[in-house]
């Protein structure tokens, strides 16, 4: 029990109440214990009570519980703070209120979500904006089905260029592209655009298919239409004369007329020019598996063993690279990419049974 000398008194109770954890609590005066001196009164700043509200602002989320709330003061210049101290509790709670002049921000987080201008309400716009982009680009990269852009509107000629030949790019000419897409790889049994072939096939060495193309017309004109009867008839003067007026060269012309001749006995011989070269590949399409040009070959044995015995029979200008390309451009060889859809359309026109003899 406390002496007479150690009873509290009321008017000045900070010099028997100490501090502990921010805890008042009261300790008996004793003579070995001495009482702390009483601290120096700390000035208070007057501040203007705020007026409580008539009507509580109800949030629109009661389920959810209070969270509390931190606004910088900084932040907001025209703030007037107010601290207020429970004495009945145990632990001192302060709360730190900000308020506009003409409006009062209670602690709820609907409050704060809800604030024009809160950080909170900056970084719910900021997430959204994000979670937009993020759902652009799963859509963008096909990983998601959800996306609102029908796929089947993207461009079909874009991906048809993508599964042609990939010699076949977006700066290839027209006039190519059509060729590849029309006639390469195309069987052909007619021995007039046989013909036309191998001298195309001749010509566009040194050059380019592209520019061979261009100037077709120009050789069947010359060539009066590939008609091996009248080529094989050229006289030198006639052959002179092509070359100022198509400026083709005078030993190709040369070469065209020896190898008219060559066809004209190899019909005598096998009925047709068509019967003579499709034999060697026994009528029928050698159809390859390539998935990318670059492992197509210039030249293949086949093609060898077809020019070694061409050029015994007189033909020029007819070596295996040639008549690679020639078999190629005639369907003897169907060697569009597997990936291509030529392709296929090429070997659905072979012909499953052997060719009727050319008239």
């Amino acid at each position: 029990m406390c002496t007479s000398n150690s009873k509290l008194r009321q008017p000045n109770t900070t010099t028997t109440l100490s501090d502990i954890n921010g805890r008042r609590v009261l300790q008996p005066a004793t003579p070995n214990r001495h009482s702390p001196l009483p601290e120096p009164p700390r000035p208070l700043k007057k501040v203007p009570s705020l007026q409580k509200p008539t009507s509580p602002v109800q949030s629109p989320k009661t389920n959810q519980p209070p969270i509390k709330s931190v606004i910088s003061v900084k932040k907001y210049k025209n703030c007037n703070v107010t601290t207020k101290h429970d004495h009945n509790l145990r632990n001192s709670i302060d709360a730190t209120m900000c308020t506009s002049p003409n409006s009062l921000v209670k602690k709820s987080k609907a409050s704060v979500v809800d604030l024009p201008g809160s950080i909170a309400a900056a970084r719910r716009e900021q997430v959204a904006v994000m979670q937009v982009q993020r759902k652009m680009k799963i859509a963008h990269y096909g990983r998601s089905k959800t996306y609102s852009f029908d796929r089947n509107s993207v461009a079909t000629e874009v991906v048809a260029e993508q599964k042609r030949c990939s010699f076949i790019t977006p700066n290839t000419d027209a006039i190519y592209v059509a060729y590849h897409d029309d006639e390469w790889g195309v069987p052909v049994h007619d021995d007039k655009m046989l013909f036309e072939l191998l001298v195309l096939t001749g010509a566009q060495v040194g050059s380019d298919w592209t520019s061979v193309l261009k100037k077709r017309q120009q050789f069947r004109e010359a060539f009066s239409g590939f008609d091996a009867d009248i080529v094989s008839k050229y006289s030198e003067k006639r052959i002179a004369s092509i070359s100022r007026e198509y400026g083709i060269e005078v030993s190709f012309i040369r070469g065209v007329v020896d190898n008219s001749k060559s066809i004209i006995e190899i019909n005598k011989t096998f009925g047709s020019f068509n019967k003579y070269i499709w034999g060697f590949v026994n009528h029928k399409p050698i159809v390859s598996q390539y998935k990318s040009s670059h492992k197509m070959p210039v030249k293949t044995s086949k093609a060898e063993a077809i020019s070694k015995d061409m050029v015994r029979r007189g033909f020029r200008q007819v070596g295996p690279t040639v008549i690679h390309s020639f078999m190629q451009a005639a369907g003897l060889t169907n060697d569009h990419l597997i990936t291509c859809p030529r392709h296929r359309q090429c070997v659905a026109l072979a012909s499953p049974k052997s060719p009727s003899p050319a008239n």
